[in-house]
């Protein structure tokens, strides 16, 4: 793909190559201004000819790309997708295209399985009927009327019976009319963001957005201010996968700026594929054991005269409990890190030598990484949230704070320490463009609490921990803070807001069990996922193309999207708003509470409060010009103003990108003014610092329930961990399950979502990764057929056999769509739920990246996932 004259045979030879995760773009074609093929002139003669409208859409999956997309619609039928053409491509204002999920996504919206009416189980009957059956019972279709009456009629009796406390709900428009019905059981987990959801705001390692208070998606620079770093630690960090759209690409600007990039991660991703100079492929689970590891070559080979690797002035400003003599007020002296990394108290300095045993990468080399990360001026130290969603990881952020403290990696210009994720992944920093409030109003769950990590303690409300709902349901109690267990009977589930929670949630296996108990199930679906097919009555809900839109700013920092309707509802499809309302009115309530704006109210409120950053950087000021003819269109109420371009202009183009330059006024460096006067500009932890002995961060961790760690970044070896491999460490005998797995975001999916799609599916076949040697060993040739079995699960899959992942380690994508062969107790689609565990530890971490099992050949032949045949339903009405 060297210029445009490019054959499309070769194109699509070279696109084949890069699904299969082979390089071959050389660095500078990654992405241009202008196509590196020629479009085919069958497309071209195919778009010009049809008479239709391309419809600005949104990507709504929770990747944190959020690209933009439009959709060509011809008599209610999307006929192809594009992506962003707004403006020109430049390194400093890139157009925000769209992956190949975003491109795929007219196959989800128009796919052949989309769910069309409204329907039961056969065998279910009022409260319950035959509940085995669910999974595999015959479906029938049903009106709206008797389905909502069905509904209606459970959360009565359910009520009448039970209780408010025996109906469970864990989100989406529906709980606000359960909310309003007297409240429900509630949920709530750190899924991707592991221990970083609690850790970083109670160690000072977070920041503030303006619209929506506390940031969790970390405390790094912007994009601009990156392109100063000399060296870029990349520590579980892919964007090419977890994060598709810009990110990969500014990245690269960085690398072009002269950066050099080292990736520490059990796999040779594609980002380190188009990025990487170095490779340290670490064990799953020991990257805390490994940066102790780095600090302690510091603190061992620093010399402030003759060869100063620590940044003490930083250290001592800026931090407490390093050393004895820096310790927070009425801290025990003998608990400072130092002393820890030396191993003073418990005999075992924290060495490379000790490091290099448990994360597999040789002391030389990770004494050459700290003296490089040292001695190289500036440095982003980044991570993922991947390292963080590990069992007993509660310290992990901490630690690696410390290493951001200890080489003063903060707070300057090309210097930055914390999580490049999501949205902010490569590019830190406030909004520069953000919605207004919809005007929505919140209805409070008198039941149900949310969050233990915003609403206070956890027992004040019933509120199950994600990773405790199986068992829950089965045994009838779960943690609810330390010394207590909450009884709760679970007889009603309410699985609104098209969520997959018996696909997404770990400890899938139990969740198979726990799953026919209820007396209840009903769940809104786009398809017949794995919720929705154990489900009782599933109702057929509308895609956000299908909907009116409305202001979308959880993308990157400087952009924002608008999607509008671009094609009617397809069957008897309804938004889930109407369904809210329907049940509402049914059960007697104030329909008016339920939709206190209306869909059209609520795009005025989101559009007129838009904000953008002024020219200057210092605060902000309206986005959009809204005349009175603007809100005649929208139908509502509402009063004209100016901003920076007018509202026709977004919905016709559906996005607005803050221009960028180098030398702009929008760059973000985090803690920069805490840096220069850390006492003029304390942070919000206790003593105004950053904690590297942190008492609130162990006391919030105790107050969970499960376990107990340290104010200080001890190590504590994680629960189906690399130790636990062995069944005897000191002789290195292997256990029952010897090797380790760990999830990965996969491009074939955003979360679960997309996995119906046959075009990913054929793209991105669900793999089992497997290093050679571990291969060989046991007999498995590249594309046979293996059943892995930890001891929660087994899974069937077909292998993929790479030196791209490290020895003793294997892989799959997270994700999948069960296939349950319940008489073997296998899954067939290799969930990689079905292979965690639901264990509970620290903050309640879910450890998908801590789990051990086995590998062998199996028997059988699987066919190719893109093969089988989709989960249609009433196939006679498919949609052209």
């Amino acid at each position: 793909m060297k210029n445009a004259t490019t054959s499309r045979r070769n194109f699509f030879k070279t696109a084949g190559m890069l699904a299969a995760g082979i390089t071959v773009l050389p660095s500078n074609s990654i992405k241009g201004a202008l196509l590196p093929y020629k479009i085919s002139p069958v497309v071209k003669r195919h778009v010009r000819s049809v008479e239709g409208k391309w419809v600005p859409v949104v990507c709504w999956h929770d990747c944190g790309g959020r690209c933009a997309l439009k959709a060509l619609v011809v008599n209610n039928k999307i006929l192809r997708v594009k992506s962003d053409d707004t403006h020109m491509d430049t390194p400093d204002y890139p157009q925000q295209r769209a992956c190949l999920r975003g491109r795929s996504q007219r196959m989800q919206v128009c796919g052949p399985d989309r769910l069309k009416y409204p329907m039961r189980r056969k065998s279910w009957a009022p409260g319950g009927g035959d509940k085995s059956l669910r999974g595999k019972d015959e479906w029938v279709r049903i009106s709206w009327d008797e389905a909502l009456d069905i509904v209606v009629n459970e959360l009565k009796r359910i009520k009448e019976e039970y209780g408010n406390e025996s109906i469970f709900s864990p989100g989406g428009e529906i709980k606000r009319t359960l909310n309003l019905f007297g409240g429900c059981v509630d949920s709530w987990s750190n899924d991707s963001l592991g221990s970083w959801m609690g850790s970083g705001k109670q160690i000072g390692l977070y920041a503030k957005k303006p619209n929506n208070g506390f940031d969790w998606v970390g405390c790094i620079g912007d994009r601009m201010d990156m392109r100063n770093c000399q060296l870029v630690v990349m520590w579980g960090v892919n964007p090419a996968w977890s994060s598709p759209g810009s990110p990969t690409y500014n990245f690269l600007q960085v690398k072009k700026a002269g950066a050099k990039f080292i990736f520490i991660d059990p796999f040779y991703s594609s980002s380190a594929a188009i990025l990487a100079d170095d490779w340290y492929p670490v064990r799953p689970g020991t990257d805390h054991a490994m940066i102790l590891g780095i600090m302690h070559t510091l603190l061992n080979e620093d010399n402030p005269v003759n060869n100063p690797l620590i940044d003490w002035d930083f250290l001592n400003r800026c931090t407490v409990g390093f050393d004895k003599y820096h310790m927070p007020e009425g801290a025990d002296p003998s608990e400072n890190f130092k002393d820890y990394l030396l191993g003073k108290n418990d005999g075992q300095p924290k060495d490379a030598e000790w490091a290099a045993e448990i994360c597999g990468i040789p002391a030389a080399r990770i004494k050459i990484l700290a003296r490089e990360i040292a001695n190289t001026k500036k440095v982003a130290l980044l991570t993922s949230w991947a390292p963080a969603r590990v069992n007993n990881s509660d310290s992990w952020p901490q630690a690696f704070m410390t290493l951001g403290c200890m080489t003063g990696h903060i707070g300057e210009s090309g210097r930055m320490t914390g999580t490049s994720i999501h949205i902010a992944t490569g590019n830190g920093g406030p909004p520069l463009v953000y919605a207004g409030n919809t005007g929505l109003e919140e209805i409070p769950n008198q039941v149900g609490g949310g969050s233990n990590y915003t609403r206070g303690r956890p027992e004040e409300k019933l509120s199950i921990p994600g990773n405790q709902i199986w068992s829950a349901i089965l045994t009838g109690e779960y943690t609810a803070g330390k010394d207590r267990n909450r009884k709760v009977d679970i007889r009603l589930m309410y699985l609104g807001g098209v969520t997959n929670m018996l696909g997404s949630r770990e400890g899938q296996k139990k969740g198979f069990e726990a799953i026919k108990k209820p007396d209840f199930i009903v769940c809104h679906a786009h398809f017949l996922n794995t919720t929705a097919q154990y489900s009782d009555v599933v109702l057929p809900v509308t895609t956000q193309w299908e909907r009116d839109g409305l202001l979308q700013d959880d993308g990157n920092r400087e952009v924002i999207f608008l999607g509008s309707k671009a094609i009617e509802p397809l069957f008897e499809s309804r938004d889930d708003m109407w369904i809210a309302k329907e049940i509402g009115a049914r059960l007697g309530l104030d329909t008016r509470l339920i939709e206190s704006a209306t869909q059209a109210q609520q795009l005025y409120n989101s559009a007129s409060g838009a904000m953008v950053i002024k020219d200057d950087g210092k605060g902000y000021e309206p986005l959009l010009t809204i005349t009175e003819e603007d809100i005649k269109n929208i139908g509502v109420v509402g009063s004209p103003q100016k901003g920076r371009i007018t509202f026709k202009e977004l919905r016709e183009k559906g996005v607005y990108q803050v221009p960028r330059s180098p030398n702009d006024n929008f760059r973000h460096i985090p803690l920069e003014d805490f840096r220069k006067d850390p006492v003029k500009n304390p942070l919000t932890t206790r003593s105004g610092k950053l904690e590297i002995h942190c008492s609130d961060l162990a006391e919030f961790v105790a107050a969970f329930g499960w376990s107990v760690i340290k104010p200080i970044p001890e190590y504590v070896q994680p629960i189906e961990g690399y130790e636990a491999s062995f069944s005897d460490w000191k002789t290195k005998t292997k256990s029952k399950y010897p090797l380790q797995f760990y999830s990965v975001h996969y491009l074939r999916r955003a979360g679960s979502t997309y996995d119906n799609v046959s075009w990913l599916r054929e793209a991105w076949p669900q793999e089992f990764f497997i290093n050679p040697l571990d291969a060989e060993v046991r007999g498995i040739n590249h594309g046979d057929t293996i059943k892995a079995t930890s001891r929660h699960g087994t899974v069937i899959r077909r292998a993929h056999i790479t030196s791209r992942i490290r020895p003793g380690v294997t892989s799959m994508g997270a994700g999948a769509w069960s296939e349950l062969d319940e008489k073997l107790g296998v899954d067939n689609a290799g969930s990689s739920n079905m292979l965690a565990g639901d264990i509970t530890t620290g903050q309640g971490t879910s450890g998908w990246n801590s789990c051990l099992l086995e590998v062998e050949k199996y028997g059988k032949e699987l066919i190719p996932d893109h093969k089988w045949p989709a989960r249609i339903l009433f196939k006679n009405e498919i949609h052209e």
